[in-house]
């Protein structure tokens, strides 16, 4: 059966998935990404990972994969096949695809970032489908975004458009990583809703699901937090849809779990800062973490495509 592998790589795990030509998700396997042992052992890891998905491959489904797609965190050179930078991860410019590809048989291997990765598996097989403008943000330890165009992601002149978390709602505000002051993922990611909660009701072990379950409860302390962090989101959101005019908002990551206790007030936000924008769908991602994952799949898909449009072979992906 022909397919291709799919590795989604992240700070503490690695999800990977043998994938088929409609999308379907032949293997499935998981491994820790072990960052603690230092970047070269988790560049190993990864290698390591990609052959024994080929050796399953192999055995399991008569032939060996195709290509390979792999999503991995930070900064990103698509083109050039180099993972440049992930703080989580320890690691600088690491020729990512010419490593995979010379220990997967010499393959072809598609690069992409992680959050626009996830954005392109979302839009062509998940909640915007069927939008032909979109943008998906994932809400967890940080929040960026990918820009959905006709089924493909926009990555920008230089690797690192869709970077919405660093957009500052709050100027003057909170110290950010970036070197910026109030930026939005200071204020609505869900690590950010998180220590507004323990802050607020005092529990160092306290989550931003916990401040959702207490905001359902009627908890006044969680109402306050949960809505600034709304607030600040929907400030966000109305400058991006001022610039780039989406038809549908994705909304995916650990705080869109909430729900309706979400999407209800964020909805309501977003419509009373509107004024001559059109105002999007707003829906939450469908993909969950299979995301990452189904957009590798079709990074190595499209890549063959691409190939075969090239050399004019019809044979690569039928």
């Amino acid at each position: 059966m022909r397919h291709v592998i799919a590795l989604d790589v992240g700070g503490t795990g690695m999800k990977a998935a043998l994938v088929g030509a409609d999308g379907t998700l032949l293997h499935q396997a998981r491994r820790a990404t072990e960052r603690e042992r230092g970047a070269d052992a988790v560049v190993g890891s990864i290698l390591d990972f990609a052959a024994e998905l080929r050796a399953w491959g192999e055995e399991h489904l008569g032939e060996p994969a195709l290509a390979a797609g792999v999503a991995v965190p930070g900064v990103v050179d698509e083109a050039a096949g180099i993972a440049l930078f992930a703080a989580n991860l320890g690691w600088r410019d690491v020729p990512m695809r010419a490593l995979l590809s010379e220990r997967l048989g010499a393959i072809p291997v598609a690069l992409g970032h992680d959050v626009r990765t996830g954005g392109l598996g979302e839009g062509r097989l998940g909640a915007g489908r069927d939008a032909d403008r979109f943008l998906f943000l994932p809400l967890g330890t940080g929040i960026a975004g990918a820009i959905g165009i006709d089924g493909h992601i926009e990555p920008g002149a230089h690797g690192s458009a869709g970077e919405i978390g660093h957009v500052v709602v709050r100027p003057g505000g909170i110290d950010c990583g970036c070197g910026q002051r109030g930026c939005l993922e200071r204020y609505a990611s869900a690590s950010a809703v998180t220590l507004a909660w323990q802050d607020a009701c005092g529990d160092t072990a306290a989550t931003a699901a916990d401040c959702a379950k207490a905001v359902d409860a009627g908890d006044p302390r969680a109402v306050r937090v949960w809505q600034d962090a709304v607030d600040a989101l929907a400030d966000g959101l109305v400058m991006a849809l001022t610039l780039l005019d989406p038809r549908t908002l994705i909304i995916g990551g650990g705080l869109a779990e909430a729900g309706e206790t979400l999407f209800t007030p964020l909805r309501a936000a977003v419509a009373e800062r509107v004024t001559f924008q059109s105002l999007p769908t707003i829906v939450p991602a469908v993909l969950g973490d299979s995301a990452g994952c189904l957009g590798a799949g079709l990074l190595a898909w499209d890549l063959l495509d691409h190939t075969a449009a090239a050399t004019g072979s019809s044979e690569v992906t039928a």
